[in-house]
């Protein structure tokens, strides 16, 4: 009910309009920040004036209940997928994994010669918050466009476990969803990986680590088919002009950043480590085709938009789209109607890559 509430609110463009900046429209960088998004953080603004939250950064690892309760308020889930959790095994001398696992009504039942593919799917946070119920209407919505079963990994979060452990979780989960189609009853090899933000992060670790030859690489784990990187963050040292021309009031900031970098990061000397910084990467060749999503008011604009130049130039093909009037998290945000019309178009973007790759490679 709160968030049928919302949405009917944020569905009206003028009391849109006096939520936020005194009812002019925001521009910054030649850009005009979308009304429903601009009200939505007026209205986040007021509410964290009322609760004397907006006064400083606080700590990160105390935010992940409010962060939790936050994105299953401003994302709808749908009820067409079935949803079953699962605990997997983690990397060698970690603890088990939990994994969710989404298949839309009807996928794959009664045509066992047309198993579906997989989406192995990482979550954003900052590799300090989220979990499997933060992101799971996203992972519904995913699941229910692009007709893939969709993986969801609940991977170890810093500063309880800082990096590498995140990268070592999602690589074992990666490894057990290619090992394991006969357990999901999906399309063996047939495997693309998907994330937001730090997710976005973790998904190019992971398509540039399992790399044929590469050091990471099992012989029985095949790349993946395909990656999906919504507003990835790829470059820990944070030196692009949209980190600073963007980093002070579109939800996502430069002083959150920087405190969810020292929980993953504690060790400077690690910003510049490919699997902290997949942008950093010498050689791109050969990794999976890919589509790149970056919003025009988001601080890792920049480093979305050259990584997507960076694959192509490396012969990679790429779908890159950048939505100049969102901002960072736009894809969990579909309270606001044309949000969740983005990510819808999103998920359809990567289900007709992954059917594609699939058909090429006889999946």
């Amino acid at each position: 009910m709160p968030g049928r509430l919302l949405t009917a609110v944020l569905a009206r463009p003028g009391l849109m309009r006096a939520l936020g900046a005194g009812g002019r429209p925001i521009e910054r960088d030649g850009r005009v920040l979308h009304p429903g998004v601009q009200a939505l953080l007026g209205l986040t603004t007021v509410l964290d004036r009322a609760t004397n939250r907006g006064g400083g950064t606080p700590d990160p690892v105390t935010t992940r209940e409010v962060f939790v309760t936050t994105t299953r308020l401003v994302m709808p889930s749908r009820t067409d997928v079935h949803v079953v959790g699962r605990t997997i095994p983690g990397p060698d001398g970690a603890p088990d994994l939990s994994v969710r696992v989404y298949r839309r009504f009807g996928v794959g039942i009664g045509r066992p010669e047309h198993r579906p593919a997989t989406i192995a799917y990482f979550h954003g946070g900052g590799w300090v918050v989220g979990d499997l119920d933060s992101h799971d209407a996203s992972c519904r919505l995913i699941a229910a466009v692009t007709g893939c079963v969709v993986v969801a990994v609940d991977y170890r979060l810093a500063p309880e476990h800082p990096f590498p452990a995140a990268v070592e979780d999602c690589l074992a989960a990666y490894a057990w969803i290619q090992r394991n189609h006969a357990v999901l009853g999906t399309a063996p090899g047939v495997v693309g990986v998907m994330g937001d933000s730090a997710g976005g992060n973790l998904a190019a670790v992971v398509a540039q680590e399992t790399r044929p030859g590469h050091r990471s690489a099992a012989d029985d784990v095949p790349a993946p088919v395909a990656q999906c990187l919504v507003y990835p963050a790829l470059d820990a040292r944070f030196v692009t002009d949209s980190f600073q021309v963007m980093g002070d009031r579109f939800f996502l900031t430069r002083e959150g950043m920087e405190a969810y970098r020292a929980h993953y990061l504690p060790d400077p000397a690690t910003y510049g480590d490919v699997r902290a910084s997949p942008i950093l990467c010498p050689d791109l060749e050969g990794l999976a085709p890919a589509v790149v999503v970056t919003a025009g008011f988001d601080p890792l604009r920049d480093e979305g938009d050259a990584y997507a130049e960076a694959l192509a130039g490396a012969g990679v093909a790429v779908e890159h789209r950048c939505y100049d009037d969102m901002v960072h998290g736009f894809f969990g945000m579909g309270v606001v109607p044309d949000c969740l019309a983005l990510a819808t178009e999103v998920c359809d973007a990567m289900g007709s890559l992954m059917r594609r790759e699939g058909a090429r490679r006889g999946g």
